[in-house]
């Protein structure tokens, strides 16, 4: 697997970046654009105020929001299988059982945003993503601090604090770039001011079931 790419950030857990290859970048926005008025509507169970949200993979336990389903190639999803598990293997995750729970798509517009929140799948142990898919080149005005813009950022915050710690993580983001991170990483996404354009991302989360007591004497 080429991860030449790849870089991490450390915030008392690890946050990977990847680019994303350009053929599973727009494979993944052709299906969505193809397909979008028959995806399933996963608004009922995500907690983003945003009225487009849409799944493309859900393997997780059938109920009455949402049923099994896959509109994805095999190689679209062993490409993301193989970055969830380069994450658990460069951070000495030994002993584990992973699954790929689901994958759905966010087109935020104008006032739009994702509060402060964590994931999960079927266990409560595993890996969250963010993908950049369309990102406007303008986000609309800062009203303030247009020296710092906020305007459509993510923001991930970390599980230590201090004066002198990094706490928290805004990146440039980038069309392109894929987020991974721990299910219990808080985090967020800000509303941008643009009437006229929509901020597109996909997330995809992975389930693992691991032997802590073995990644912890790990060398």
């Amino acid at each position: 697997m080429d991860t030449s790419d790849f870089k991490f950030v450390w915030l008392g857990q690890t946050i990977f970046v990847y680019k994303v290859p350009l053929d599973i970048f727009n494979t993944l926005n052709g299906i969505y654009e193809t397909n979008f008025v028959d995806l399933p509507n996963a608004t009922k169970q995500l907690v983003g105020k945003i009225k487009k949200e849409h799944s493309l993979y859900f393997d997780g336990i059938k109920n009455d929001k949402m049923h099994k389903h896959n509109l994805l190639p095999p190689y679209v999803l062993k490409w993301f299988e193989s970055r969830f598990e380069h994450y658990l293997n460069f951070n000495k995750i030994y002993e584990f059982e992973a699954n790929l729970n689901s994958i759905w798509i966010n087109e935020m517009e104008k006032g739009e945003y994702n509060p402060v929140h964590i994931h999960q799948g079927t266990i409560y142990t595993g890996l969250s993503s963010v993908m950049i898919l369309k990102l406007p080149k303008d986000m609309g005005p800062e009203y303030s601090r247009p020296d710092t813009p906020m305007n459509g950022k993510l923001q991930i915050m970390g599980s230590v604090s201090g004066q002198f710690v990094k706490s928290d993580y805004s990146p440039k983001i980038e069309e392109g770039l894929f987020y991974v991170f721990p299910y219990d990483m808080r985090h967020c996404v800000y509303p941008h001011n643009n009437p006229n354009v929509i901020r597109r991302t996909l997330a995809a989360n992975m389930d693992v079931a691991y032997n802590p007591v073995a990644t912890r004497t790990a060398g």
